[in-house]
């Protein structure tokens, strides 16, 4: 995946928005007005940060060298991703998709 391919996959997401709200190098989607989703637009290799279950977040970074504590969020719920190849793309959305369910509202009850 590259910037515009991650770009274009989360706002494919329900009621998703983008925003530029810490600078012009980091890309912010969020969902009822909280971020699920930071990517660096000028990182080499490209990473994103998503928000992640406690408990799965370290299991990932046990297994895989490219999912590290996220960078400058709550280490304990965002991982950083490295887009560098060792992820398949399914996997990645798989990442994006979780962090998006974690976030959205849930559907409310009748």
């Amino acid at each position: 995946m590259n910037v515009e391919s991650v770009r274009e996959y989360a706002l494919a997401k329900a009621d998703v928005e983008e925003g530029l709200p810490f600078g012009p190098e980091t890309l912010v989607f969020k969902v009822a007005g909280k971020i699920f989703l930071l990517m660096s637009l000028d990182a080499d290799p490209l990473q994103f940060n998503v928000k992640c279950d406690p408990d799965r977040a370290i299991e990932l970074r046990d297994q895989y060298s490219s999912v590290l504590p996220g960078y400058h969020m709550n280490k304990k719920h965002w991982n950083t991703i490295l887009v560098d190849g060792t992820l398949t793309t399914k996997q990645l959305k798989e990442m994006i998709d979780h962090s998006y369910t974690l976030v959205a509202p849930k559907p409310k009850k009748k």
